[in-house]
């Protein structure tokens, strides 16, 4: 079972990819860029795993259960995976998206995954260069500033 509905979810990804593809290329570049952009790739992925999974050899699986974990830690982890998501949401709306993406990674990488200097800073300037670069420089797409500007 697992095999057909993998072909049959990449047959309808396929699908809905390739009509998005072909509607944007009528359309004008600035508003078929983004269709393209996503559509494109989403078409290939979905026809390499229709192909996995057509040609691809059968997994012998275990069952396996799932169980929901309600003890102690896991609750931690949930409220601080929520207290990080609404502590990005805030730094957009108070600071904007230009200073809040690359502030919000760098602390992530420093506090929560307790990356050296060299990494945290790295990634950092690579994330703020390929998110200006995109939609600032290339897209022209302004964001607005935040409350606090």
């Amino acid at each position: 079972m697992p095999k057909r509905a993998t072909i049959g979810l990449s047959l309808v990804v396929m699908l809905a990819s390739g009509y998005a593809v072909f509607a944007a290329t009528g359309w004008p570049w600035k508003a078929a860029l983004f269709p393209l952009a996503i559509g494109i790739p989403l078409f290939c992925l979905a026809t390499t795993e229709l192909l996995w999974a057509w040609f691809g050899a059968e997994e012998k699986r275990d069952s396996m259960e799932l169980a929901l974990s309600t003890d102690a830690v896991a609750g931690r982890r949930v409220v601080l995976v929520a207290g990080w998501m609404l502590a990005f949401f805030a730094a957009i709306v108070l600071l904007g998206f230009m200073i809040a993406v690359p502030l919000f990674l760098f602390l992530y990488l420093k506090l929560q995954a307790r990356e050296g200097w060299p990494m945290s800073i790295g990634l950092t300037l690579i994330v703020f260069a390929a998110f200006y670069g995109l939609f600032d420089a290339l897209l022209h797409l302004p964001f607005p500033a935040g409350v606090l500007f």
